[in-house]
């Protein structure tokens, strides 16, 4: 099985570290009530190996990229039929049915913001959100109306969802390392 090269076009960055990848589905799976999660940008399935380890979760995967679908399909013969090779932003969430679900990914930096307006747009079955982003971005989302960083991003998913700022991960965790340093961010729905 070959590994999967990280695409700049995609804006992938691997995440390598075991130790975070298990904290990340960890603060996935401390909310209960869980049933469907879809991961969004998989890579080499770094999250995935985890979320599959739940079995209560039905999980599902949307990668844009060939090479990697390729390689998922492989490591995870069990997500037959819930592997979708689609851009998140494009795939119509309604083929994965009626009931409600998670999301999570480590989100490519450079559309995380229009994944968030996804997100948005699907409130009414998106009831929990776990993902990466680069840390001026979530800590810009986490913000209070009294901070220089509050905003429109902030006012539009803050209605919705209560939203904590979880923890910093640095680059080297990742490759290629980005430039920048990342924040994990929950959201959940408050109403």
């Amino acid at each position: 099985m070959n590994k999967v090269k990280p695409k700049k076009r995609l804006g992938q960055h691997f995440l390598k570290d075991p130790n975070i990848a298990q904290k990340i589905v960890f603060s996935l799976f401390e909310k209960t009530g869980l049933h469907k999660v879809i991961e969004v940008g998989p890579g080499m399935g770094a999250l995935t190996q985890y979320l599959l380890q739940n079995k209560t979760v039905q999980t599902y995967v949307i990668e844009p990229d060939t090479e990697a679908v390729a390689y998922l399909r492989e490591r995870f013969p069990e997500l037959e039929g819930r592997i979708y090779e689609a851009d998140f932003l494009n795939f119509d969430i309604d083929t994965l049915g009626s009931s409600k679900f998670a999301v999570i990914g480590n989100f490519p930096y450079n559309i995380s913001s229009q994944i968030l307006f996804k997100i948005l747009e699907h409130r009414g079955e998106i009831d929990l959100v776990v993902g990466m982003f680069q840390k001026e971005v979530a800590e810009r989302i986490c913000s209070g109306p009294n901070s220089k960083k509050y905003g429109i991003l902030s006012v539009l998913v803050q209605a919705y969802y209560d939203l904590e700022y979880l923890f910093t991960v640095t680059p080297e965790v990742f490759s290629p390392p980005p430039k920048v340093q990342s924040g994990l961010i929950r959201l959940q729905r408050n109403h």
